[in-house]
């Protein structure tokens, strides 16, 4: 068993491999991660990777389907049923294999780099002083 140092954040990620040991299955399904890992026990509920996967792959998809439905658009002006049989198929090709690899990543990331959720900083009081303090309204007179 290797340790979080040693592993890989994208080569555990892109196996969909537990970032713990690497060994283990780090998803329940094609997107559904599994409660723990079968081979370690490690416990998946510190990943909350929400929407980042579906949002990196659609910003990174966008530029080259776009640029293709374009393309057939402006090349051969076809009827609108044409980007159905081929814009949309290849939107989906583009991005669904990839929302897998991406989850996966994002999570051994979350691991490795132990991400917590965000918290806001309580500002201490200020501490007493010997000094006094001018009334208000005095320091002018």
């Amino acid at each position: 068993m290797q340790s979080a140092a040693a592993q890989s954040i994208i080569g555990v990620g892109l196996r969909g491999a537990c970032p713990r040991c690497g060994r283990g299955k780090l998803f329940d399904g094609f997107l559904k991660l599994a409660p723990r890992c079968a081979a370690c026990g490690l416990d998946y509920t510190f990943a909350d990777p929400a929407d980042g996967p579906a949002f990196f792959v659609m910003m990174t998809m966008a530029f080259p389907v776009t640029g293709f439905g374009m393309w057939i658009e402006l090349t051969y002006a076809p009827p609108f049923w044409v980007h159905l049989v081929t814009t949309l198929p290849f939107l989906l090709a583009a991005c669904i294999p990839i929302l897998r690899p991406f989850k996966g990543i994002l999570v051994a990331s979350q691991y490795i780099n132990k991400a917590e959720e965000g918290r806001f900083a309580v500002p201490k009081p200020p501490e007493a002083t010997d000094r006094p303090v001018a009334p208000s309204g005095a320091a002018g007179l």
